[in-house]
């Protein structure tokens, strides 16, 4: 450019030249995501935080309780009747709901009804019947990480409250991260933007390793932080839920769940209760041969419509690939309860599939151990994008600061009487000048 055009453009715009100024896009970009974050903070901060502390419950509670586990035996585990039988003679004239195998672990069995004014869950070895552990619930108790879960899905609030809160708050979050990731958008690609859009500068100023922390980190968990709204976002938004199905199935409604009932016509005709639970295990065990756990939904005995079913989980740690099971308890016929889930992952629609990895996808596991430490790490970034961010705004904002008192315009007259008035720091001395020393000193 020529700089005499410049000095020219400059003169007539009052010494300044004027600066590119942004588009109206950038402009209503920017301030959805400012306001937008602002409002939502708190509820981001909250869902991201005990999103990160749920990711591993299953690990945690391994650890720190020693009763839960049970070492891998080369003998057959006991039957679904067996347990129920050993629950039920400790707990005479109470339920027994459910129980929970999976290898490693001992027996988790649930014993009264979840909603009972007291309920319990045994601890049970699953090849002696050994009861490690006794845990006594009462009505609306918690422990710490169904407290995690409760602020995870409704902020601790009367869920007919917080959930919609979680499940918006969620869907701001994700226009947050599309947003963010266009102000994060260089215009133009050089060595310095590159820089301070995929670096963390640690040894600049606090403010400058507050804004890297957001703008950098945000970037990099971009991917993992979408997936895991979007897909949070399928369990509390139904239409959401919905329309996603309609469109990865290319327009077919989702499956509903049917409630499965037996023919309480055929009570007592074929097998016991005790017969046909082992008998539809059996099956279950013939078709799976190599599975890692289990999930055994008792029938209720006094009820000659309630129906045996089973979950089958052929990974550990992973849910995408359950099999569900369900039998009329009297006559052993398999009964349909949902279609996507009633059949092996491989067999199911594209749609089914996403549906089935949605959980898996949620907190990490469908990339077994590593995708956990991924979503975890993501979350916690998550959790930390508010509270950059906030910062960012705060300190852009100049609140804190202390304003600094106008100086006192001072006319040109003021000036040269104050000037006259001051008298100078050194005054230099003065000496006469003797034509003679100085003819002298030249000669």
């Amino acid at each position: 450019m020529n700089p005499l055009k410049r000095s020219d453009k400059a003169s007539q715009n009052g010494g300044q030249v004027k600066k590119e100024g942004k588009s109206t896009f950038r402009k209503i970009n920017d301030w959805l995501h400012l306001w937008l974050g602002l409002i939502s903070g708190i509820i981001v901060f909250i869902v991201c935080i005990t999103g990160c502390i749920w990711v591993f419950n299953d690990e945690i509670t391994w650890l720190i309780e020693p009763e839960s586990r049970a070492e891998k035996e080369e003998i057959p585990v006991l039957t679904p009747s067996v347990i129920r039988a050993i629950a039920a003679d400790k707990f005479p004239g109470q339920k027994v709901t459910y129980a929970n195998l999976q290898q490693g672990r001992a027996v988790n069995v649930g014993v009264g009804e979840y909603d009972a004014a007291v309920h319990y869950t045994l601890l049970m070895n699953p090849y002696t019947g050994e009861i490690q552990a006794t845990k006594k619930h009462l009505k609306d108790e918690q422990d710490f990480f169904r407290w995690i879960l409760d602020g995870h899905r409704f902020l601790w609030f009367p869920w007919e409250i917080g959930r919609p809160i979680v499940n918006y708050g969620t869907m701001v979050f994700v226009v947050l991260l599309i947003t963010g990731l266009i102000w994060w958008y260089p215009k133009k690609w050089t060595q310095s933007t590159r820089d301070k859009s995929f670096k963390i500068k640690w040894n600049g100023t606090w403010k400058r390793i507050n804004l890297d922390l957001h703008n950098v980190l945000g970037f990099y968990s971009l991917l993992f932080l979408l997936a895991i709204a979007l897909t949070g976002m399928v369990y509390g938004i139904e239409w959401y839920s919905n329309g996603l199905y309609w469109v990865t199935s290319g327009g077919e409604a989702e499956p509903e769940w049917k409630e499965t009932t037996s023919d309480s016509l055929q009570n007592g005709k074929f097998y016991s209760s005790a017969e046909a639970l082992d008998a539809a295990w059996a099956k279950v065990v013939a078709e799976n041969p190599s599975t890692t756990g289990f999930y055994y939904g008792f029938p209720d005995t006094t009820d000659a419509k309630s129906a045996i079913s089973f979950t089958v989980y052929p990974t550990a740690g992973q849910y995408f690939n359950t099999i569900s099971y369900n039998f009329d308890r009297h006559t052993l016929k398999k009964l349909g309860r949902n279609e996507i889930y009633d059949k092996p992952f491989a067999q199911a629609s594209f749609a089914g599939k996403l549906r089935r990895m949605n959980y898996d996808i949620h907190v990490g596991s469908i990339l077994g151990f590593p995708g956990k430490v991924l979503a975890f790490l993501s979350a916690l970034i998550g959790a930390s994008l508010p509270v950059t961010g906030f910062i960012v705004w705060w300190n852009r904002k100049g609140f804190g600061k202390k304003k600094k008192s106008p100086k006192k315009a001072v006319s040109k007259s003021e000036s040269v009487e104050v000037t006259q008035d001051k008298k100078p720091l050194f005054r230099p001395k003065v000496v006469a000048a003797n034509p003679a020393q100085i003819r002298n000193d030249h000669s």
